[in-house]
């Protein structure tokens, strides 16, 4: 049972590293991309990305037990709400002001791997948590899919606004990302709120498992 469960530790430890690897490269071609072509929908992506690079950091201190996941979890409950904020007071501005966003292949193209890879890595993720039974683990496979769905939408948005010249599509795509961010927000300032303790609930844990 220990072998299995030092296996499964380490493949989990190795997918994180790579969903870190992968979460980096997305909020720098996101962000940046969003930025030149004036997206806010690609901005908003991109920014949620790193909250998901925090999340990332947060669980491979914990697979490899150390801690440190109530000062991240503020942190990423702060951009979230000011990311919603953001997305909402940037996407009315510009359909009253038309401005009109460019259309962004490097947006397109990071929006259409990440559709693919996040629901891979999740399915894998599944499998180990199959065995180390981990509620952070757990729900850092939500936050995989919800990556693929936010991806999934910022994908419509752009290649429909660059096939149809339809630029204010962007402003309703990056609304309709609201549906995600909002509960993730608010999910992420319960989560921060509590004083204490955290976060040691995985692997072959200090002596926890009887």
């Amino acid at each position: 049972m220990e072998a299995a469960r030092a296996s499964a530790l380490g493949r989990g430890i190795r997918l994180e590293i790579l969903t870190i690897a992968w979460m980096l490269i997305e909020a720098c071609v996101a962000v940046g991309a969003g930025i030149v072509a004036r997206s806010v929908l690609l901005t908003a992506f991109g920014i949620d990305s790193i909250v998901e690079l925090l999340s990332g950091i947060v669980l491979f201190r914990l697979l490899t037990g150390r801690s440190g996941e109530t000062a991240a979890t503020r942190i990423s409950a702060v951009l979230l709400i000011l990311l919603c904020a953001y997305v909402l007071l940037f996407s009315i501005a510009g359909l009253l002001f038309r401005i009109e966003p460019e259309s962004s292949l490097a947006g397109i193209a990071v929006s259409a791997i990440a559709v693919v890879a996040m629901p891979v890595l999740a399915q894998r993720k599944r499998r180990v948590n199959a065995v180390l039974q981990s509620p952070a683990l757990r729900a850092d496979i939500a936050e995989s899919i919800s990556c693929a769905y936010l991806a999934a939408m910022t994908l419509f948005g752009l290649v429909v606004s660059t096939l149809t010249g339809l630029w204010w599509i962007q402003y309703l795509a990056a609304l309709g990302l609201l549906a995600w961010l909002v509960p993730e927000a608010r999910e992420a300032l319960h989560e921060s709120s509590p004083p204490g303790g955290s976060a040691a609930d995985l692997p072959g844990d200090r002596g926890g498992e009887e």
